[in-house]
């Protein structure tokens, strides 16, 4: 099946960049544009900001969002009013964005628009919901690995994970990081009546049990375990932390005497910050990592130059992370050629 078949079997599906510059943007736009003739209707959204022409922080040029005529986009306000196409609007939510509230709207004659979308995971799985109503198809989200992120691509049916030159300019550093990311996504689903809930969680580290269900453990945040540490079995072995999980929490589960019989949830794979050596030591004495939410891994874009000039073989890149992933790994921009 080739990749814009796998996409069309999908009602939704996330882009995810695994550092800026790795060609996620240019993977969107590529989607879009190849999916334009095939008679479906397309929506946009995006957890965060893109589409804007000038990259913030690498001062480099950024490939803007385009749009063709009939799909569908959710923005901010702020970026609603500075897009550059004929739309018409089909919805204003009622919840607020530090950018204004969301608008839906349709494209009447193609352009370019910065896409802003929802904040949080419960929002943006009920706007991926609400689509078909307005005639979508297939809902395309544009994701990142980011720290201060709320929202989670992983409510998406199918994900792509694109990485490149600018993750490392090194084949096989670059290899080992998305084979890390890699198997990251495909930690196992802790399927739970309370999940629901748990996911609209956002701040703390809570407990489970199997009789009172989720205990708040009053610890405001991983920073804080040290302090707080006498809290953390007062409820069972199981423990769920809202936000992102780095080294310092597992270095410290796996020195307690019941690490084997301890279970860490997160949200999803994108709150999982910790170092390969610091994950392989916490699995090694018996500790259990498990998500709530997950998503299918459908393919993986590259691209092979990175920002500071540097370019790798593409058929290098691309064979090789196909060989380890056992994923179909293509290049839009020799797709583009």
């Amino acid at each position: 099946m080739s990749f814009l078949q796998n996409i069309l079997q999908n009602q939704s599906v996330s882009i995810v960049g695994m550092e800026k510059n790795t060609g996620k943007t240019e993977c969107m736009n590529y989607i879009i544009r190849s999916l334009e003739n095939k008679g479906k209707v397309i929506a946009v959204t995006s957890i965060g900001i893109d589409g804007e022409g000038l990259d913030q922080v690498t001062n480099t040029h950024k490939p803007e969002i385009e749009l063709m005529e009939n799909m569908i986009f959710v923005t901010s306000e702020k970026h609603y009013r500075e897009k550059k196409l004929t739309s018409e609007i089909l919805n204003i939510s009622e919840q607020q964005t530090s950018l204004g509230r969301l608008v839906t709207a349709q494209v009447k004659q193609r352009g370019k628009v910065i896409i802003s979308g929802p904040t949080t995971t419960l929002w943006l799985k009920q706007m991926i919901s609400e689509m078909p109503s307005y005639g979508a198809d297939i809902t395309l989200v544009d994701g990142a690995l980011s720290r201060k992120s709320l929202g989670s691509p992983s409510v998406t049916q199918s994900m792509i994970l694109t990485t490149g030159a600018a993750l490392s300019p090194n084949l096989s550093e670059l290899v080992r990081k998305t084979k890390f990311v890699f198997h990251l996504i495909n930690i196992e689903q802790f399927i739970h009546p309370l999940s629901s809930q748990m996911i609209a969680i956002e701040n703390g580290i809570w407990a489970i049990d199997d009789t009172d269900g989720l205990h708040d453990l009053e610890i405001p945040s991983t920073l804080l375990l040290e302090k707080y540490k006498d809290r953390l079995f007062r409820f069972g072995m199981t423990l769920f932390v809202s936000g992102i999980i780095t080294d310092k929490i597992l270095d410290l589960l796996r020195l307690q005497k019941n690490i084997k019989n301890t279970v860490l949830i997160v949200k999803d794979f994108t709150k999982i910050f910790v170092s390969p050596e610091s994950l392989n030591a916490f699995l090694k004495k018996g500790g259990k990592i498990k998500v709530l939410l997950k998503t299918k891994l459908m393919a993986v874009c590259v691209n092979p130059t990175s920002p500071e000039g540097y370019v790798l073989d593409s058929n290098k890149l691309r064979d090789s992370l196909s060989e380890t992933l056992g994923v179909p790994v293509y290049d839009v921009f020799q797709m583009n050629e």
